[in-house]
């Protein structure tokens, strides 16, 4: 895909009043074709074991919405004004993706693999990235550059965030086999690594502390460094309480999730009614 990149670089370097290249709609098109077959993505894992972006890609999708024109992409009753370079992706019964009527979008340049269920009403943006057989439920958000893993299950009306800019930060990375609860949020670039349980309503941030009862230690991310869940972690939503003698006058907290336990045999049995909804 040399000729891919170095197409964007040169369109990314061309001046904010530059006129549209030469050929854009086609070379765009197959840069979207290439996400949407996994060919190229937003960020890659390493060997070891840690997340990159890949700026380029990052930065081709920037592209789309530089130079796009706004257009009606469907007649009433279901209208929408878009750029032209972001249309809905359109699947055939090939794909092998159950999309389940109902109102659901996905965006062109997002890779949907095989086996995957997307219930309605969903929305996967551009450059998100779904592994085989993941479900993405009722009312859920991935947002743009969002990699989710293999049999991931991301619960009605979670919300995976995108990052788009800076092209070189890394986007929020679900590993494989993680249960992600109703109500979660996930942003900023936070790595969930494989085999964690999100329970339902847990926030995080790359500012959020996470207090790991099991190993007595406090996960942070930093200006350079994502928060990272560790494997087969199981999360809840909790609280500490405020400092400070008003504060603690009036008995507030702020809310903080916790680390209750990791992933056993007992966890693996509240989540097996999974494999039969597909």
């Amino acid at each position: 895909m040399d000729w891919l990149s170095e197409w964007v670089a040169e369109c990314a370097a061309l001046p904010r009043d530059a006129r549209v290249p030469a050929y854009f709609d086609d070379r765009y098109a197959r840069f979207l074709t290439a996400l949407e077959q996994g060919a190229i993505r937003a960020a890659v894992r390493g060997d070891d074991a840690v997340w990159r972006a890949v700026p380029w890609v990052k930065q081709g999708i920037l592209l789309g919405f530089r130079f796009g024109r706004l257009v009606e992409m469907a007649g009433p009753p279901l209208q929408a004004f878009d750029k032209h370079t972001f249309p809905t992706r359109r699947f055939t019964v090939a794909d092998n993706v159950r999309l389940v009527p109902g109102g659901s979008s996905v965006r062109r340049g997002a890779y949907v693999a095989p086996g995957v269920v997307c219930m309605p009403p969903m929305y996967i943006n551009a450059g998100a990235h779904i592994g085989v057989g993941a479900m993405i439920d009722s009312h859920a958000l991935v947002g743009s550059c969002a990699q989710v893993g293999q049999r991931v299950h991301v619960s009605a009306a979670a919300q995976i965030g995108g990052v788009l800019e800076p092209v070189n930060a890394a986007p929020v990375i679900i590993e494989d086999d993680v249960i992600i609860g109703g109500n979660c949020g996930i942003y900023e670039g936070t790595v969930v690594r494989a085999g964690a349980v999100l329970a339902a309503g847990a926030v995080l941030t790359r500012g959020t502390p996470v207090y790991d009862l099991v190993n007595e230690t406090v996960l942070r991310g930093s200006a350079d460094t994502p928060l990272e869940i560790p494997p087969n972690a199981v999360v809840v939503p909790g609280a500490r309480a405020v400092r400070g003698a008003w504060g603690v006058a009036e008995g507030l907290s702020l809310q903080t999730p916790v680390i209750v336990k990791y992933r056993d045999e007992k966890t693996d049995l509240a989540t097996a009614l999974e494999s039969w909804l597909r």
